[in-house]
């Protein structure tokens, strides 16, 4: 059941996936990592509620992040391992990383871009040893990374984390793709996996060793863990069902926006930095769609690929707004399956029931 990742040992196949703004900081990921999973950190500005963040978004962002990371591996005893996500698309990332890991994280996840730079990122702070991992959506993405690594550093990814198309928040999908998702044909995560499983053989052999692969988006509990596990898998990241629990750092009101949720308020948008996304359909999502929503009068400088004066809302204000609970103004994102998150539970529950299905479909 433990999973070797790099030089650290995750003693259940569970990881929680990073959650920004403010969804999943040190309060979630430290006990995700106390029940014995990887709990994760979203860096995304995860300093908004920092008194000095308007006068100093940056610093404050840097600053929480070094707190929330030695909190959470307080919270943790040393039982599972808190990850920080990174997404290479901020203008903070390259930061955010040597923050994370001069704080003890245990790992770095990348997503939003590929980490093409991320082994060097992390040799600037020798006395770390944490995993690296990509987030891919496909086999190619595996494949290049590994081999980028290999050219430059000689080095292959601790572990993988393979999104699908039915996962919350951005996604590394055409509009196309992701729309056929949302209409119930996505495409197979069996598929992606066995695809990113072969990318990744030869650099197994190569370099002796595993490269564990996470699925994510949408897996549905731990039978179907299971499922995968018997496919490949080393294991499951889990996110949207992770909001409805107690020690989530979201407001109540996103928590209850989302247990009230059926399948048909999940849509899929055109994100302000040109990506598609999966979100719960608020007022917010309307007033775009209708042309209506006031354009952003602050720019946070959050996004490399972020276009202020072109962009029909600021991104980040939403995610701030949303993680406060405001569902007015809020972009709440979600998985494919947020219909089925319908009761409130503590992280501890949550995770003994994930492996009770697992157990029970052996």
């Amino acid at each position: 059941m433990a999973v070797t990742i790099g030089k650290k040992t995750l003693p259940l196949p569970i990881l929680q996936g990073g959650m920004g703004v403010g969804i999943s900081l040190d309060r979630l990921a430290g006990a995700v990592a106390a029940c014995g999973g990887m709990g994760t950190i979203s860096t995304a500005m995860c300093g908004f509620r920092e008194p000095d963040f308007d006068a100093d978004p940056q610093g404050a962002n840097l600053r929480a992040l070094e707190r929330q990371v030695r909190r959470a591996k307080e919270a943790a005893r040393g039982v599972g391992l808190v990850a920080v996500n990174a997404m290479v698309a901020t203008s903070q990332y390259a930061d955010s990383v040597r923050t994370a890991l001069r704080a003890g994280a245990d790992a770095i996840v990348c997503g939003a871009g590929l980490p093409k730079d991320l082994p060097a990122i992390a040799a600037e702070v020798p006395e770390s040893d944490a995993a690296l991992a990509p987030v891919v959506s496909s086999g190619r993405a595996a494949a290049l990374i590994c081999r980028l690594w290999d050219r430059h550093y000689h080095r292959v990814p601790d572990f993988v984390v393979l999104e699908g198309p039915q996962a919350g928040g951005h996604l590394g999908f055409t509009p196309e793709e992701a729309r056929e998702a949302q209409a119930g044909r996505p495409i197979s995560l069996s598929r992606l996996l066995r695809e990113v499983l072969a990318a990744l053989e030869p650099y197994r052999k190569q370099y002796g060793r595993d490269i564990p692969v996470f699925v994510a988006g949408n897996v549905k509990d731990g039978a179907e863990m299971a499922r995968y596990m018997a496919e490949g898998a080393a294991g499951a990241q889990f996110a949207t069902p992770f909001i409805a629990t107690e020690e989530c750092d979201a407001a109540e009101g996103y928590k209850q926006r989302l247990l009230e949720a059926r399948a048909e308020d999940v849509t899929i948008l055109k994100s302000p930095v040109g990506l598609p996304g999966r979100a719960l359909r608020s007022p917010l999502i309307r007033r775009v769609e209708a042309g209506k929503q006031p354009k952003p009068t602050r720019c946070f400088r959050c996004l490399t690929a972020c276009r202020p004066a072109e962009t029909p809302y600021c991104i980040s204000r939403a995610l701030m707004s949303a993680a406060e609970g405001d569902w007015e103004n809020g972009l709440f994102f979600c998985g494919a399956g947020a219909g089925r998150v319908n009761a409130m539970s503590t992280v501890r529950e949550r995770m003994e029931q994930i492996m009770r299905e697992w157990r029970s479909a052996q």
